[in-house]
């Protein structure tokens, strides 16, 4: 063992122990963070609109504070990027996380020197937990990949700007940075392919044996280092590669494909990392769901995805909640977002201590027939599927609806890139739309009714999506395709990809 891998031991065990002491007291770690935020902000323009100096009870939080996403808080966001202080957060922030919007074009998330850390330790924390638990400290001291975003930062009104991956590089542990690829230079280069091959040309020699990012990015870089090696395996390649981390996508429909590539069975590590902060993470090998990160600058609130789009939805803390409930996902922060609805939802399966899935997006759904199918439901059909023919290996999919003039001819189409695709598509197909009928009633309904055929697979050419993804200026990084919408803009550029027959 290593001098690294020796002293990890120790951080470890009294990273675990400080961990069980906030995780198994989940209500009071909340009251703490949530006064704590109201004393950073109460002299902030955002605190005294909101008089934040009255504010005793989460109560009074909810009558004072409403719901928002980002175009909601935007005025007082666009008054904090003009370079003043004191606005949503005390002083200015530290660096500005710029993401794609959607009406409003680039976003800009704060981060304040209060609220770094939380991005920064709950990706420590995950790794201190899985060597705690595993006794696998030995990778540490070995090479460790991480696929994300340039580290390149620009300045916006005297504040770096720039994607959170590449603001998180900056702040790697020194203890780290000495083994992690791709190089500094390797990762401030803009475009995906371009940075794939040089990253495949510098992490061919070393000994790999942690690597991270979105499991489709993931899975590129794989078939980039199999081309260069004459088709051999991932761990023929990299003989010590053992802890694969990921996050941003349901990981079970890369899987097959993923772990055929890598030639065989590695541990994996969930994250829930956003630009508004780190969620959660996974904390266990055996357990289900990812750890909620309670005592880490932010309060959570839920509100059951029924009544999102309600006027006066209903609004939840930590010590409310229901397991197996749909909730959408709300957070308080020390960067200055209050009741800021960040459009994922998730599902609570445990209690003690608190662990969540991620299910969706608020806005990811289709409903163009009254069916409200969400992500989590597609991708348990998905899953259903592989399991009956498990030959079947995917790159990549999403599912839009197909609205007909003629009666009883609408369906739901699932536009699939298959690496291997399954022995009987018509059989496949069955139990996609059977598994969904099973887990939505509504969508039931409508196929038992003849409202809606079954539904239609469009298998696509090799690499589509990563076509469809380069036309759209958002190839690789933190970039993913939504797993459904319910319009035809995806669907309909897709459909220039679509095999024959």
């Amino acid at each position: 063992m290593g001098l690294l891998s020796f002293f990890s031991k120790y951080v470890a065990a009294y990273t675990v122990k400080k961990q069980n002491q906030w995780a198994s007291r989940p209500i009071e770690s909340q009251h703490t963070v949530f006064m704590d935020l109201l004393e950073g902000a109460k002299n902030t323009v955002f605190g005294k609109d909101h008089g934040f100096e009255e504010i005793v009870t989460y109560e009074d939080f909810k009558a004072r504070v409403p719901i928002r996403d980002y175009e909601d808080l935007r005025p007082y966001i666009d008054r904090v990027v003009a370079g003043e202080k004191d606005i949503l957060w005390k002083g200015k922030p530290v660096y500005f996380a710029k993401t794609s919007g959607t009406t409003s074009g680039a976003k800009y998330i704060p981060l304040t020197k209060e609220s770094i850390p939380n991005h920064i330790n709950g990706a420590r924390n995950m790794l201190l937990n899985y060597m705690h638990e595993t006794g696998n400290y030995d990778f540490v001291s070995r090479k460790l990949i991480f696929l994300s975003g340039s580290p390149t930062l620009e300045k916006k009104n005297g504040i770096f700007t720039g994607r959170l991956s590449g603001i998180v590089n900056h702040h790697v542990p020194e203890y780290l940075r000495r083994n992690q690829l791709p190089s500094y230079e390797t990762n401030c280069i803009e475009d995906w392919e371009t940075k794939l091959d040089k990253i495949v040309e510098e992490t061919t020699p070393e000994d790999m044996s942690l690597i991270s990012g979105i499991p489709p990015w993931v899975q590129m870089y794989f078939d980039r280092l199999q081309e260069k090696h004459g088709g051999k395996k991932i761990k023929d390649i990299f003989p010590n590669f053992s802890v694969f981390v990921w996050g941003g996508v349901n990981f079970e429909p890369y899987r097959t494909k993923l772990y055929q590539s890598i030639g065989k069975k590695v541990d994996t590590l969930e994250t829930y990392p956003a630009s508004e902060g780190f969620f959660a993470y996974q904390d266990s090998q055996t357990a289900e769901g990812l750890l909620l990160n309670v005592k880490s600058g932010i309060f959570f609130e839920f509100i059951p995805t029924e009544e999102y789009f309600n006027e006066n939805p209903t609004r939840l803390s930590i010590g409310e909640v229901k397991l197996g409930v749909n909730y959408a996902l709300i957070v308080n922060n020390n960067a200055g977002l209050w009741g800021y609805s960040i459009g994922d939802t998730v599902k609570f399966v445990s209690k003690k201590p608190y662990r969540v899935i991620v299910t969706g997006r608020i806005k990811h759904f289709i409903s163009a027939f009254g069916e409200h199918v969400i992500g989590e439901e597609v991708e348990k059909a998905m899953k259903a599927a592989i399991d009956q023919y498990p030959e079947t290996e995917l790159r990549e999919f999403t599912v839009a609806p197909n609205v007909s003039q003629d009666e009883g001819q609408s369906s739901h189409q699932w536009f699939i890139d298959f690496a291997q695709k399954p022995a009987d598509m018509p059989a496949f197909a069955k139990v996609l739309d059977e598994k969904l009928q099973q887990l939505n009633v509504y969508y039931q309904d409508l196929i038992v009714g003849n409202i809606l055929r079954p539904l239609e697979i469009v298998s696509l050419k090799e690499g589509a999506f990563q076509e469809y993804m380069k036309s759209e200026g958002k190839l690789g990084g933190q970039n993913k395709v939504p797993r459904l919408s319910n319009d035809r803009k995806i669907a309909d550029a897709l459909m220039a990809y679509a095999l024959e027959g």
